[in-house]
């Protein structure tokens, strides 16, 4: 059995090129069967990051079969596709997915989104009823691999984006989220992030002030639930309610100044707001900082933070490798058996064939008037020659040929115990 993955991702090709070979929720399923004509078991993973093509089948397969099947899929050419093409089989191609499922091949080190991908890919395969015990086994120990590392390594322990690094801060302030107010200000793509780290740590309300508030709307009914847009312009009015303050817009000059700051606490009787300022130039005048009762953090602090957590994914992805390794060798160990596990089929039925040979025998010379401890000691007699005939055969020879090698695994085989 030979396991083959060929792929392109956001290390090998620009975005105009890997959006080429992605596939449309609606043609991923026709893909699976598709591939079926190349190999008996395929998984299809398709990102903004990376499409790649994870195929099983008894003979081995050539990765240029699989590359120009991907091309004439999407109506390119072989020629435009293979510069950006890698492929891995065997140990390799398990050690590639093993990567991917942990992060340690995304743009972000260590991101956890990819194993929910994995996941959904290995659904849809098996929903077409193209997977295959290989990659059925291969797909459930890449997941309980991924789990040990995320466990054990400090992999995905530390935010290491913008977006993620606000809301984490925001938790050291206030350690649940249920209750928070959170007014974001923007509606760019940093803030929609920021609102779905948010959403996705059950903040309690969500204000979207924007200038264009039909921009901040469609934000809204992304997020849906308790979720309130404003104008930046009420502001003013609506600081007073907010728990946490995250801004990045693209204004020229503060959009938050300490004036408004200090009326808001006055109306909070100074109960504490946590502020992040992800804009440059920055959103929320410096002098705020100097208040009673804010914590306020700049893109510059987030930055230092960010840092130091790369850092420790790295030391993370260290660790995670040689987990990895280990995790290649068991899987591989497992298929090397599955290659043999027709050699044990034919033994065991060829050692069935020939038991129910001598039994049909003993029981005619029973039928026949033979006692049944004759029939019995024929049947032992028999039965214990029959089986035991070709190894004996075969290490005699070995034996007059000095081939050590052979007699040596016939006793390990055999479990074989010398006798003075």
């Amino acid at each position: 059995m030979s396991i083959t993955i060929i792929g392109i991702n956001h290390k090998t090709a620009t975005v105009s090129i890997r959006e080429q070979v992605a596939f449309s929720p609606e043609r991923l399923r026709e893909a699976l069967h598709s591939a079926q004509g190349i190999a008996k078991e395929n998984i299809i993973l398709s990102t903004c990051n990376r499409t790649e093509v994870y195929v099983a089948d008894k003979k081995e397969l050539s990765p240029d079969q699989l590359t120009k099947w991907l091309a004439d899929f999407h109506n390119i050419t072989v020629d435009q596709l293979s510069p950006y093409i890698y492929h891995y089989t065997d140990d390799k191609a398990v050690q590639h997915l093993l990567r991917v499922a942990c992060g340690l091949d995304s743009l972000v080190l260590g991101e956890p989104q990819i194993l929910g991908q994995l996941k959904d890919a290995l659904q849809i395969a098996g929903e077409e009823k193209v997977l295959g015990n290989q990659l059925n086994r291969l797909s459930q120990h890449v997941f309980s691999a991924a789990k040990k590392v995320r466990t054990q390594t400090q992999i995905g322990a530390n935010p290491v984006s913008v977006a993620y690094a606000a809301v984490n801060l925001s938790k050291r302030i206030f350690s649940s989220l249920e209750q928070q107010t959170a007014l974001l200000v923007g509606a760019g793509e940093t803030i929609e992030l920021v609102g779905r780290h948010l959403k996705n740590q059950n903040i309690g309300q969500l204000i979207i002030a924007n200038r264009s508030v039909e921009n901040a709307q469609k934000l809204a009914d992304e997020y849906g639930g308790n979720v309130e847009v404003i104008p930046l312009t009420a502001l003013h009015d609506k600081l007073h309610h907010a728990d946490i303050v995250i801004s990045s817009t693209a204004a020229p000059m503060p959009v938050i100044g300490k004036g408004m700051v200090e009326n808001a606490l006055k109306k909070r009787k100074h109960s504490p707001i946590f502020m992040v300022d992800i804009a440059v130039p920055r959103d929320i005048e410096e002098e705020v900082s100097q208040l009673d009762d804010i914590y306020l953090y700049t893109v510059d602090d987030l930055q230092n933070v960010i840092e130091e957590n790369m850092k420790s994914r790295e030391q993370a992805a260290e660790q995670a490798e040689i987990m990895i390794e280990s995790e290649v060798i068991h899987f591989m160990r497992w298929l090397q058996a599955q290659s043999q596990m027709c050699l044990i089929k034919s033994y065991r039925d060829d050692a069935y064939s020939t038991r129910q040979e001598v039994l049909e025998k003993a029981l005619r010379r029973m039928n026949n008037g033979e006692s049944a401890e004759d029939a019995m000691q024929f049947l032992a007699h028999t039965l214990t020659n029959k089986l035991l005939h070709n190894p004996s055969k075969t290490i005699n020879k070995a034996a007059h040929d000095g081939d050590t090698a052979l007699i040596t695994a016939a006793k390990k085989l055999l479990n074989i115990q010398e006798t003075t």
